[in-house]
């Protein structure tokens, strides 16, 4: 028998209530960052994974693993070295006896087998290590010696990476960073938080987060981000702005001139899921253009590639798609 409609608005309502209390419990040991914490929380929404990046300091690391906390989610956090294998993360097989003596190989999981991974300093691996992460960012299941292996649900990456060293780092593969939903700028602080900050880390006090959400809430939440219906003027608007980021297709002067390489259908895909997301955060139903304009730039930035012009003068690629909005 179906359920009430009435029943089902109020196991909505009671989902979406949680949000706000989700935001509260990271806040609890974090200060500031509301427009990160908000981009985080609409990528887990929409079933996507995030990069970070920020210069050292910013907490980033300390928001993934509260939020962790705030969800009652299995978390593993990965500290990405050059001399990371695939095998440490992916796991591997192990030579083990029966009983009856025989000898056989059994797979012991690496540590992305968690609902949320923190891929810390990501870029401080090689491309190697790197791409082992292709096939679980798109698929949520790893394959190895021939067997599939299905990822918990629901499952997260969220990866970190520091944009001002480059001694011992390696670039993301393009076909990866097309893979993270959302890439997040962290920033500094202001002057208020920064003095909150030190006041709070400097003190005996310590703060426990309690979890909000279950395991199996956050996924009716993914389910119900899918159902946020969209216009399709709006899918219209998206769909022709990311086409208008791919020189040989737009007018815009701009992306003509600095642009190498636009955005695939991949971003519009995301942009709408992230609108979904962002939809839900504000405890609305449908997408509207604010939530459009308030996902573009972490959802469309990274899918850019400048050319030489636009990388020798510096052109910021948040003017370039504020100029197709």
């Amino acid at each position: 028998m179906d359920q009430p409609i009435t029943e089902i608005k109020d196991r909505v309502d009671h989902l979406l209530a949680k949000l706000d209390d989700l935001k509260s419990s990271v806040h609890q040991v974090i200060v500031g960052q509301d427009a990160v914490i908000d981009q985080l929380i609409v990528g887990i929404l929409a079933s996507g994974h995030v990069l970070l990046e920020g210069v050292p300091g910013l907490a980033k690391t300390l928001m993934i693993q509260s939020l962790s906390k705030a969800m009652a989610a299995s978390f593993k956090r990965i500290q990405f070295t050059p001399d990371l294998m695939p095998t440490d993360i992916l796991g591997t097989e192990i030579l083990q006896t029966d009983q009856n003596g025989e000898k056989f190989f059994k797979f012991a999981p690496g540590p992305v087998f968690a609902n949320i991974i923190l891929a810390d300093e990501i870029n401080r691996t090689p491309p190697k290590t790197q791409s082992a992460l292709l096939e679980l960012m798109q698929e949520y299941a790893i394959t190895y010696a021939g067997k599939r292996y299905p990822l918990p649900k629901p499952f997260f990456l969220l990866a970190t990476q520091n944009p001002i060293e480059q001694s011992g780092t390696f670039p993301l593969p393009e076909a990866q960073v097309d893979r993270f939903l959302l890439f997040v700028k962290v920033g500094y602080p202001s002057l208020e938080e920064e003095e909150e900050i030190l006041t709070r880390t400097t003190g005996k006090k310590s703060t426990e987060i309690k979890p909000v959400y279950t395991t199996g809430e956050l996924i009716e939440l993914q389910d119900l981000c899918r159902q946020v219906s969209i216009a399709p003027e709006l899918i219209k608007k998206v769909s022709q702005m990311v086409r208008n980021t791919r020189p040989a297709e737009t007018t815009n002067a701009m992306v003509r001139e600095y642009v190498e390489w636009g955005a695939g259908p991949r971003a519009g895909q995301a942009l709408i899921l992230a609108a979904k997301g962002h939809a839900l955060l504000k405890h609305r139903y449908a997408v509207t253009p604010e939530d459009i304009h308030a996902m573009m730039i972490p959802a469309l930035q990274h899918r850019l590639i400048l050319n030489f012009k636009g990388i020798s003068e510096k052109v910021s690629i948040e003017e370039i798609l504020h100029s197709l909005y």
